[in-house]
């Protein structure tokens, strides 16, 4: 890792009146792997709602590439109207849709990126499956793959793994582990396990009374989720 790629200097997010995050200042590097982790209500999804541009903030300022190369954004799979008829294919496409050209078809190439991603996270037997015929898992790592197929540089995900059974979660981290560590992803997740996490990096985001800092896991950093 070398440098910061995202930078929160003073940021403070509020819904109405109420003020979830105070003054967070982070220097997040490049290619970490970083678990944000805290209690229900502490505003870790705001925090990397904030990052992502989807939310406003109040006050300070956040840098960050993504203006030039959009985060990949992984939301929990139960976002998806089960009865939707899609295909695999087809939300993975869905990720280009930034980059096609208006009214155009997609190209080749970029079918081709659909399936290479899909392929990456051993999701290509399952390609025309509609989503509804997925389990929990194969769900979450269709959303990853649609994530993906945009290449790029940074990923970031609300509580991936929440409501997956323990194999299911075992994969899906595995998946991510692959994309920070073979691929230099930059991965930032919001997660309730912090032994889990203790067991696939060294650092966590941790949030706490609207606070946000970054520490060692198991070298003082402690939460209560």
């Amino acid at each position: 890792m070398s440098g910061s790629i995202i930078t929160c200097k003073d940021v403070c997010v509020a819904y109405g009146r109420t003020e979830v995050l105070h003054q967070v200042n982070l220097e997040i590097p490049d290619g970490i792997f970083l678990p944000f982790t805290g209690p229900n209500g502490s505003g870790k999804t705001s925090l990397l709602r904030a990052i992502l541009g989807l939310i406003p903030i109040r006050k300070g300022r956040i840098h960050s590439p993504f203006q030039q190369n959009a985060a990949g954004y992984v939301p929990q799979h139960k976002v998806i109207d089960p009865l939707f008829p899609v295909s695999v294919r087809q939300i993975v496409e869905m990720g280009l849709y930034p980059k096609r050209r208006l009214f155009r078809p997609l190209s080749a190439e970029q079918h081709d990126a659909a399936e290479n991603a899909l392929d990456m996270l051993n999701m290509a037997e399952h390609t025309d499956k509609t989503f509804r015929e997925l389990s929990g898992g194969m769900k979450q790592k269709t959303l990853i793959a649609r994530a993906l197929v945009s290449e790029p540089d940074v990923i970031i995900m609300d509580e991936p793994t929440s409501e997956l059974d323990e194999q299911s979660e075992q994969e899906v981290l595995g998946h991510l582990i692959k994309l920070n560590r073979q691929y230099g992803k930059t991965v930032l997740m919001a997660h309730h396990d912090l032994e889990l996490m203790g067991t696939l990096t060294s650092n966590m985001c941790q949030v706490r009374h609207g606070k946000a800092v970054i520490v060692p896991i198991g070298n003082g950093g402690q939460t209560d989720a």
